[in-house]
């Protein structure tokens, strides 16, 4: 089962950010049970030739890989999914207007995606345009990152949007534009079961990054799937810090 079918189905999904624009990196956690990986080309320094290494060897390994985009532009879609990625994140989704860009420039069809039958996505010239264009329409993960205050007030306009396959919760985001000091403040976890709830009423999936793992089971309660925790950063300090307590010890 594909990635986007299994996001579709309501599938327990686990993945996690790369930060390191290393197809090593990629390589070695697409070697773990993950259920994909996700480039931050929003918030770590990949270019279009980092994202290119990185998702052939994610998908080498038959890993599932996204990229979070720095910018919801028709140029950072296309290059994404021309290096073949799985789908995209795309960041600071406001409104259905947006909403409706970001399916556009994801997906071929006239003022969409453009089209080149060279790519690793299209197979270098071995697939049929026709082929290509099925395999990339029923392939394609579209997910609208969710995190200003104006995207939670149209939260049902940008759910409604055919074409978007699920909703990211970009919390931390959330608690800085509500001035908030922590996400745990309770006008922030109101717009994240706010997006929840949308998620359910429209049946789109919800995706969401939480800095504990253990929160998991209680999103999930509310309709959350697809968890992106921690990154490769995050393991390197946690496996440092644990050898030295054991060794310590």
């Amino acid at each position: 089962m594909t990635f986007k079918a299994r996001l579709n189905a309501g599938d327990l999904l686990v993945g996690t950010f790369i930060k390191t624009p290393s197809p090593i990196v990629v390589e070695v956690l697409a070697l773990t049970a993950l259920d994909c990986l996700c480039l931050d080309a929003e918030h770590a320094p990949f270019d279009r030739r980092d994202i290119d290494l990185c998702v052939a060897l994610a998908r080498a390994a038959d890993k599932p890989v996204l990229v979070r985009v720095p910018v919801t532009s028709p140029e950072q879609i296309l290059g994404a999914l021309d290096c073949g990625a799985t789908g995209v994140v795309a960041p600071h989704v406001r409104s259905r207007a947006e909403a409706e860009a970001l399916v556009r420039y994801a997906h071929y069809g006239a003022g969409g995606r453009g089209y080149a039958g060279s790519s690793r996505a299209a197979g270098y010239t071995t697939r049929t345009m026709a082929d290509h264009l099925a395999t990339s329409a029923a392939n394609t993960a579209v997910i609208a990152q969710i995190e200003d205050p104006e995207a939670v007030d149209a939260i049902d306009e940008i759910a409604a949007v055919p074409g978007i396959d699920a909703l990211f919760v970009g919390r931390a985001d959330l608690t800085v534009a509500y001035g908030a000091s922590s996400q745990d403040n309770p006008q922030v976890i109101a717009a994240v079961e706010k997006i929840c709830a949308a998620g359910r009423r429209h049946g789109r999936p919800v995706g969401m990054f939480v800095a504990r793992a253990e929160d998991v089971p209680l999103w999930r309660q509310h309709g959350a799937t697809l968890f992106l925790l921690e990154s490769d950063h995050a393991f390197l300090l946690k496996g440092a810090a644990a050898l030295l307590d054991r060794t310590r010890a």
